[in-house]
């Protein structure tokens, strides 16, 4: 799912006033390398062209499967966490990872504390994005909604380049306020985050893009790997989800 059209029509990647202009617009300005509204091309999957000729009947059951299929990832994800746990050289850090994946895999939402708490175990080996292994770094794409069939370098590449952009979005839409957003808009910006949003409430979908927001905004660029990781993390066992 596209991220939604306020990120690109009201702030740019500083936070300043961008231009409106139609969502797939790639006229570039003078002066630049990329269009107007600043992202990268690759934040647009193929499949939201589909909105021009589907039924909204056909693209709610395109996402129900193609959120299924995203979701096959994060076991995978989750065992690869676990199998990172031991290399973590820090003993208190290590029985909080091991807390967190236990709760998690029991069908419980993590508290933005939780993750918080780990942060500084994915800005370092074995869990920061320069150290990820190649089966981690395409489970990962493949839950941002990105092709994994790539080189292992450029994987790793486009997994950092896609986190700082979101990371860089995610601050500007703080400083904007989710209230700006709406409905349709808040439901795009959960389901690019990994939440699986098709057929939730707009006050549920709020609540989460707020927690969202909450971590990201208290990340530094070394962490950006938990930012990662928190689109399983956090999507997975949401309790609006269930409702």
């Amino acid at each position: 799912m596209a991220l939604s059209r306020v990120y690109w029509r009201r702030v740019s990647l500083r936070g300043a006033a961008v231009t409106p202009g139609p969502l797939f617009s790639l006229r570039p300005q003078p002066g630049r390398r990329s269009p107007a509204w600043g992202p990268p091309r690759y934040l647009y999957p193929r499949q939201l062209l589909i909105q021009h000729f589907w039924t909204s009947k056909q693209q709610m059951e395109f996402l129900d499967i193609y959120h299924a299929r995203r979701k096959q990832s994060h076991p995978e994800i989750l065992n690869c966490l676990e199998k990172a746990i031991p290399l973590i050289s820090n003993a208190a850090l290590q029985q909080h990872f091991t807390y967190l994946c236990t709760k998690v895999q029991s069908g419980a939402h993590p508290s933005i504390n939780d993750m918080l708490l780990l942060k500084k175990c994915f800005s370092t080996y074995p869990l920061d994005i320069a150290h990820l292994s190649v089966p981690h770094m395409k489970a990962l794409s493949r839950a941002m909604i990105l092709t994994p069939h790539l080189p292992s370098l450029l994987l790793r590449y486009r997994l950092n380049k896609h986190t700082t952009v979101l990371h860089q979005l995610d601050k500007a839409l703080k400083r904007l306020g989710t209230g700006q957003l709406t409905a349709q808009e808040v439901k795009s910006a959960c389901y690019l985050r990994g939440l699986d949003s098709t057929h939730l409430g707009e006050d549920w979908c709020r609540i989460w893009l707020e927690e969202w927001l909450q971590l990201s905004c208290s990340l530094k660029n070394a962490e950006m790997s938990l930012l990662l990781h928190a689109v399983v993390l956090l999507s997975t066992n949401y309790s609006g989800t269930r409702h």
